[in-house]
């Protein structure tokens, strides 16, 4: 499975252009953004790292060491890629105040940057972030032209909030193990195993349906039953004149249609949202079996993403994108629009 998105449709067509994406790791740049700001005392130690070609794990690690702590004293709000340059906060649980001698860590790992400390009343934990600011470069692009359509639609428009290859593990493996977990009924107290194979069965089904609302062409237009997100609500639009009313403000970006997140109860669409969404479900009985013995309940996700200061500098063969996502979107989905990407055979 070396594609494991490849059956996904495109909102814009399959890319013409060709680049590569990755071929050092300054030509991704992750920047985090939490949110809100830290209280500058409390029983936590932030560390806002800036890494180059290391998974945020490694480095959470290797910081436990240098703090004298377990590595479940150190913790993050999001996982950052390895093959990039990314700065994000991570927390150290160390209550008497202290704060370590850190030169023989960076000594010993010189693409690890610290560039601020401070303290915090709480650690922190997955998803405590509002988002991530990305600066990506394209190189060897075989259609400057066509990229520059594409992201005046983009920025138009949106694209499909797909989940990223990443969410399913090295050539889908994280799916092969939810499909047998699913069928044989696996037990497991390996929570961080369970919560990947979970994450994945949910991702995939999610994704399924946003496909097919773009092949019956209602990615961004309502239809009968669908739910809409708005603000912290959510709420089943039926009939014309409230899909009319409604319509308007997902236009003006003011609310969100979503796609199903499945649980183990009931979908809450109806009519023809219902009929998509149970279609992509029953398909799945494996996932589906896994997700119903974990009891996970139903969730909502926006079925668009729109990348916000969307902006970009072309060169001869060259794009540079800046924009910045919520957290738990991909830059990858936005990428998958724009171009087909050339295998590079990186050495860090």
């Amino acid at each position: 499975m070396d594609d494991v998105l490849a059956n996904l449709a495109y909102l814009y067509g399959k890319p013409v252009a060709k680049a590569k994406i990755k071929v050092k790791p300054e030509h991704f740049i992750v920047t985090e953004d939490l949110g809100f700001p830290l209280d500058g005392l409390g029983e936590h130690l932030m560390v806002r790292i800036r890494k180059t070609g290391e998974n945020t794990s490694f480095v959470a690690n290797e910081l436990a060491k240098a703090c004298g702590v377990k590595s479940r004293d150190v913790s993050w709000a999001g996982l950052k890629d390895r093959h990039a340059v990314t700065e994000q906060w991570l927390s150290v649980h160390l209550p008497k105040g202290e704060t370590p001698d850190f030169s023989a860590f960076l000594t010993r790992y010189p693409h690890i940057e610290i560039l601020e400390t401070t303290r915090h009343q709480r650690k922190l934990r997955p998803g405590d972030l509002r988002g991530n600011h990305f600066q990506i470069t394209l190189t060897e692009v075989s259609d400057i032209a066509d990229v520059e359509q594409r992201l005046n639609l983009i920025r138009e428009r949106a694209v499909p909030n797909y989940f990223g290859a990443q969410r399913f593990g090295h050539q889908g493996n994280n799916l092969d193990e939810a499909r047998r977990w699913g069928r044989e009924n696996v037990r497991s107290r390996n929570q961080n195993q369970r919560s990947l194979y979970l994450s994945a069965a949910r991702s995939w089904i999610f994704n399924q349906i946003v496909s097919e609302r773009i092949a019956k062409d209602c990615f961004d237009h309502l239809i009968e039953g669908d739910i809409v997100l708005h603000g912290d609500e959510s709420l089943r639009v039926e009939g014309e004149a409230m899909l009319a009313q409604w319509q308007v403000l997902v236009t003006q970006g003011k609310a969100g249609i979503s796609a199903a997140l499945a649980g183990d109860n009931a979908l809450p669409t109806a009519g023809d949202a219902l009929a998509i969404e149970q279609q992509c479900v029953d398909s799945e009985p494996d996932f589906m079996k896994l997700i119903r013995n974990n009891r996970m309940r139903h969730e909502r996700r926006n079925v668009a993403l729109k990348p916000q200061q969307l902006d970009w500098k072309l060169g001869k063969n060259e794009v540079i994108l800046n924009f910045s996502l919520d957290a738990g979107c991909f830059a990858t989905s936005l990428l998958r629009e724009l171009v087909e990407e050339i295998p590079v055979e990186r050495e860090f």
